[in-house]
């Protein structure tokens, strides 16, 4: 059973991954009073703002002591995020003095075994800076070459889901090593989209093929439990409704968790990102989330930044509560694979 008021909020926040301005924190920051009264779940790092500007990480230095900080400043242990799949998608850059890394596509060309080794290094580095939790790797098969925000970033192991898998258990693997949760994303697939959910609208019934389920599902099979993350793409071909797998219970709640059996912690992509924002106000995208069955949404404070981001996220958790749209049991569900994943990598 759930704690009431005050308790009730301090759980709540633990279902929300959410991004921040600052490369330390301060006295003021809205973050501090945040970790004192209520932590987040987790965070989420940047390096660079949509303006170019440091948000985050400048240097291994800076970020060992930030991440040392939140750490400190939390109630509660922290999920400290950031994508850091690898080439041109890192947020540990070798130009800010981290080690330099390949990409998904490169790695591919190489072999798994390249991949073991390149994400040993990799895995130990996010562990050394205090990361424990990295939205990686990418299990979209290769299939639109023109694709804006997966081939055109070389994030895609490949269009063959058996090489997907070898690489991306590779991938897990050497994380779990260095007791680093992993995440796949996009589910139910974005390699056959053909434009870029940060932009906008993205609807992919009529390319989306259902071969692109096959990594997630043979990964799950193998017991894969730490995290998934879901695609801001409207299919038709899963979902009649036309809305954002994110927000659709029969991508999330029927066809993720009872047609595939994933028992781990659903990840919502960034709550921010147009695709989600141009429909739907922050408190509004939480709620559906939520009723989709994410168990933690993650609002970046990148593309849009808000230091009321977190409270809105709870007080519309806490809405649904309230209004009896959702219940104790869902809540209480979600909060105990929270704390399931986070007592795995801390053992």
């Amino acid at each position: 059973m759930l704690k009431k008021d005050k308790g009730l909020a301090e759980e709540i926040a633990q279902m929300f991954v959410v991004g921040f301005r600052g490369r330390a924190l301060g006295k003021d920051h809205w973050l501090t009073a945040a970790l004192k009264r209520h932590p987040p779940g987790g965070v989420i790092l940047f390096d660079r703002n949509v303006d170019r500007s440091v948000q985050n990480i400048d240097s291994p230095s800076q970020l060992a002591a930030l991440t040392a900080t939140l750490q400190q400043q939390s109630r509660t242990p922290l999920l400290i995020a950031v994508d850091q799949e690898g080439g041109m998608v890192c947020r540990l850059k070798e130009r800010d003095g981290f080690l330099p890394s390949l990409s998904a596509a490169q790695l591919a060309s190489l072999g798994p075994e390249a991949t073991a080794a390149s994400m040993e290094q990799l895995a130990a580095q996010l562990a050394a800076m205090g990361i424990n939790l990295n939205f990686a790797p990418v299990v979209d098969l290769n299939l639109n070459p023109d694709n804006p925000i997966i081939a055109r970033y070389q994030r895609s192991f490949g269009a063959d889901p058996g090489v997907v898998v070898a690489h991306a258990q590779a991938v897990i693997e050497a994380h779990h090593r260095h007791r680093v949760a992993c995440c796949l994303k996009h589910f139910p697939g974005h390699g056959s989209a053909g434009s870029d959910s940060h932009l906008g609208f993205v609807d992919v019934s009529s390319c989306w093929r259902p071969i692109e389920l096959e990594p997630f599902r043979r990964l799950i099979a193998q017991g894969y439990d730490d995290g998934i993350m879901t695609a801001h793409l409207v299919n038709r071909q899963l979902d009649l409704s036309e809305i954002p797998a994110t927000l659709s219970p029969r991508m999330i709640d029927h066809l993720l968790r009872r047609d595939l059996g994933f028992t781990g912690v659903v990840f919502s992509d960034d709550l921010q990102m147009r695709a989600i924002s141009n429909g739907w106000s922050l408190g509004e995208a939480v709620q559906r989330a939520i009723l989709a069955g994410v168990d933690m949404p993650v609002i970046g404070n990148n593309l849009e930044p808000r230091e009321d981001a977190l409270a809105i996220g709870i007080h519309a958790v806490m809405d649904l509560l309230d209004s009896g749209r959702i219940g104790q049991h869902r809540i209480a569900a979600s909060l105990t694979r929270i704390s399931r994943l986070k007592q795995n990598i801390t053992g």
